[in-house]
């Protein structure tokens, strides 16, 4: 166990972890979580693995159900649409909030995540998909509001995992030009165009996905990375 590193620091690890092997689709949709397994790869207790999993779930990304344990949790269509209905009110928010009030610091962070993006566009689905709900949560960031930035975060989270269960191959194409017309408009403090480019982002994110789901390793080879990444070691 990797005991060097104060608790409240591994259980963030381990939670950091776990989401990022989640959001990038090592650990699949409907996968079971042992928190045995899990606590021997990443190096801790079954308890901060059980922190790191009621963190997970209140995010909607892990589904805990008495007597079975933890598992990534798979949203319906159904669910999924209404996620994605909850995240456009919330992101027109964010956008007409933003608008005018974009600190030049602020529009150069943008940019440089954008290229990023731009990188990563149309050679990896899970990391594309991972850096574009960054883009957004930093968005939520630059508002200030904490609340908002909360709630940005969940439902971002849980889009991200939609998109790893029905999304296409890149169905994150055209995203990265649709961020660049969005920092243009908040520059121009055109609080009416920001949120409805930011209306029109979402609805194109739902409409190049597909409604039938894509169709397993040992938990611990999947979990290696992230374990290394997050500095956590192996008992």
């Amino acid at each position: 166990m990797t005991e060097s590193r104060a608790p409240g620091l591994r259980a963030q690890s381990v939670y950091r972890a776990l989401r990022r092997a989640i959001i990038e689709q090592a650990l699949k949709p409907g996968m079971k979580l042992p928190e045995d397994t899990i606590g021997e790869q990443l190096g801790v207790s079954r308890t901060l693995v059980r922190e790191a999993f009621g963190r997970l779930a209140i995010e909607g990304l892990v589904e805990l159900k008495p007597n079975k344990g933890a598992s990534v949790a798979y949203p319906t269509l159904e669910e999924a649409r209404d996620v994605f209905d909850v995240r456009r009110g919330l992101e027109r928010q964010v956008a007409e909030s933003l608008a005018g009030r974009l600190t030049a610091a602020q529009a150069a962070e943008l940019e440089e995540h954008v290229r990023l993006e731009e990188r990563a566009h149309g050679q990896d689905g899970p990391e594309s998909i991972r850096l574009a709900g960054e883009f957004h949560i930093k968005l939520a960031e630059m508002t200030g509001n904490a609340l908002l930035l909360r709630y940005v975060q969940e439902v971002s989270s849980r889009c991200s995992l939609i998109l790893a269960i029905y999304g296409r191959p890149h169905s994150s194409d055209c995203a990265v030009s649709e961020h660049r017309q969005l920092i243009e408009a908040l520059r121009s403090g055109d609080g009416a165009r920001a949120a409805s480019l930011m209306d029109h982002h979402l609805q194109a994110v739902v409409t190049r996905a597909l409604l039938t789901p894509r169709g397993e390793r040992d938990i611990r080879d999947l979990l290696a990375p992230y374990a290394l990444s997050e500095g956590l070691n192996p008992s």
